[in-house]
């Protein structure tokens, strides 16, 4: 299920699929949690103003698109799927749903995008 949990290239079955999505999505609440922490010790952003990780219209929707972003970009990069019209609709659609609904359902399209094969 955590085999080659790192190589974007690996075409992934259903379960290795969900191991993806676990591993990386922990790896983002641990993120995002430590940007907003420490944005608001620097005082760059007001701390009352984070939020919590499952709110909306946060700083963690913020990070957590932009990590959306980042992974569904390395994966179309690197199984050379940016040909693949589907893939980038794909990948446009995990944004979307990842800035307007809630990041987990961005990072099920990021994890459905691991199990397609390179071209």
């Amino acid at each position: 299920m955590f085999g080659h949990i790192t190589n974007l290239t690996h075409k992934r079955s259903l379960m290795e699929a969900f191991g993806f999505y676990l591993y990386f999505t922990i790896l983002l609440v641990g993120l995002s949690t430590f940007t907003g922490h420490y944005l608001g010790i620097l005082g760059l952003i007001d701390g009352s103003t984070v939020g919590g990780f499952f709110d909306g219209g946060s700083l963690h929707t913020l990070v957590g698109t932009g990590w959306v972003i980042m992974l569904s970009g390395m994966i179309l990069n690197h199984k050379g799927l940016t040909n693949d019209m589907l893939s980038v609709v794909l990948t446009v659609v995990g944004i979307y749903l990842a800035y307007s609904v809630n990041i987990l359902l961005g990072m099920v399209v990021v994890s459905y995008l691991t199990t397609l094969g390179k071209k």
